[in-house]
């Protein structure tokens, strides 16, 4: 792999990173929100939701445009939307305003969820493409460390207003890395072939430092179309429904243990700061998962080793609800638990990668996460009626542990196909 194309899977770890970051930095802002407007709890629960929404229907929408108009100008757009929409909270008074302008920034989210996931399998060569596709994976977990740890600086000196406008420099900052760093995919332009194609590709390809091609590859009019019908005609639908419930119940099991543990470490006596920091060894334990799966899916096959950390993450979220009230333990348990259950997300979004061909790869991994995000909606709530209903942290953890359970099963019905040639073969068979 070139210099270039590192670089390019290098932003698309920091674009993930701007999700996670985002996530974390309504959650930091919610109390001042809350004190400086005298809004309850529910009212900041639809706030807190609308960027959840937002995120599924931008992913869902937002991934197929990707497919459409190509990576590049969908990134950029998107991260247009998410500057405003941070920014513009900042300028709100009103309740639905806020809502609209979350809603707005999650929707640039989705899109730049669905299109970062082929970027990086497009610009990674055919040996490491997994290992690239879990490192964009793992921006999520890196952004809520250092993000989080950024907000807590800023908010001992400045108001909530201050995390919004760290989050819109740092988007709009995305901006002229993609334009110089992220030129459209060359395994994009090979499909689609858009007017000036080949110059276009050739341009990139010197810029990588390899040959240029005389002559693009041939391919079927079918394939250069795309829309959401496409993922379910025969030779997708099965990869489409596995991969989306797959993604959907193992979302579960990571929301719970991700909007939980503040809470349930308070309710073991534990004072808020003891909590936060469970939730930083959480989130290291996350990116150290997404990293090792990819380096574990250069020697050993990619869904069962998927397979394997989805079992684990059922074990480790049992044991978690069984630990000792000892601080030492739960962040341990804790850390073992994302870094199960995070290694599992990178695993199935190498797997999208690998399993959705060119033409509607944004588009079916924009499917999957879009709807698969109703799991993150769906944990933390069930999990609260279960506390709600008198069952104890063991038997909750039980029960929430069995979406990655179930998830596991799904994914062994997935028959995923040999890796497809590269464009870079398909143009060189082209050109010779």
């Amino acid at each position: 792999m070139g210099t270039l194309q590192i670089l390019a899977v290098a932003v698309t770890v920091g674009l993930t990173a701007l999700d996670g970051f985002d996530v974390l930095s309504i959650s930091f802002a919610s109390p001042g929100i809350a004190i400086e407007w005298g809004i309850d709890r529910a009212a900041l629960g639809i706030v807190l939701s609308m960027e959840l929404i937002g995120m599924a229907v931008g992913s869902i929408v937002l991934g197929g445009v990707a497919d459409r108009i190509g990576r590049r100008p969908t990134v950029l757009g998107c991260l247009l939307v998410m500057a405003a929409g941070m920014f513009m909270v900042t300028t709100v008074t009103r309740i639905t305003e806020l809502e609209l302008w979350r809603f707005a920034t999650g929707l640039g989210i989705g899109g730049v969820l669905a299109a970062n996931n082929a970027i990086a399998a497009e610009f990674a060569n055919l040996r490491r493409r997994n290992l690239c596709v879990s490192l964009m994976a793992i921006g999520y977990p890196i952004g809520a460390v250092v993000g989080g740890k950024i907000v807590a600086v800023l908010l001992q000196a400045h108001d909530w207003r201050s995390v919004f406008y760290f989050g819109t420099a740092v988007t709009a900052l995305f901006i002229p890395l993609v334009l110089f760093l992220v030129p459209e995919s060359v395994q994009w332009l090979a499909q689609k072939q858009p007017p000036g194609s080949l110059q276009r590709i050739n341009s990139v390809l010197r810029r990588m430092g390899h040959e240029t091609v005389a002559t693009l590859p041939a391919i079927a009019a079918e394939m250069r179309k795309h829309s959401v019908r496409s993922l379910f005609q025969p030779g997708l639908i099965a990869v489409t429904v596995l991969s989306t419930v797959t993604y959907f119940f193992h979302i579960i099991t990571f929301y719970f243990l991700l909007k939980w543990i503040p809470k349930i470490v308070f309710d073991l006596h534990f004072p808020a700061s003891a909590a936060a920091n469970v939730v930083v060894w959480a989130n290291v334990g996350g990116t150290l998962g997404g990293a090792t799966l990819g380096l574990v899916s250069l020697r050993v096959g990619l869904k069962p080793a998927t397979i394997a950390v989805m079992l684990l993450s059922t074990l480790m979220v049992i044991l978690f609800g069984r630990s000792a009230p000892e601080l030492g333990q739960l962040s341990l348990l804790c850390a073992g638990a994302a870094f199960c259950i995070n290694a599992g997300i990178v695993g199935l979004y190498a797997i999208f990668a690998q399993s959705f061909p060119t033409h509607v790869r944004a588009t079916g991994t924009g499917f999957a996460i879009g709807l698969g995000r109703g799991g993150s909606v769906l944990g933390p709530i069930v999990a609260g009626y279960l506390f709600k209903w008198g069952y104890g942290l063991p038997t909750v953890s039980l029960i929430m542990a069995l979406g990655s359970l179930i998830a596991a099963g799904v994914l062994s019905f997935l028959k995923l196909k040999p890796d497809q040639p590269t464009s870079m073969t398909l143009l060189r068979s082209a050109s010779s």
